[in-house]
């Protein structure tokens, strides 16, 4: 708790960095994408998250 509360007191403007997986950098060279954003990519090539079979 003393090291978090350092941070904080002398973090800038007591702003940290975001830690979503959608900001990260490495995790974007990698083509990881966080779980809503391959979800919207999913229903945009088809409205429903199975294929139906007729």
């Amino acid at each position: 708790m003393v090291f978090f509360l350092v941070r904080v007191l002398f973090q800038k403007q007591g702003k940290f960095k975001s830690q979503h997986i959608h900001d990260s950098e490495a995790m974007k060279e990698r083509g990881i994408h966080c779980v809503m954003d391959q979800d919207r990519e999913m229903r945009q090539k088809s409205p429903f998250a199975v294929e139906e079979r007729v």
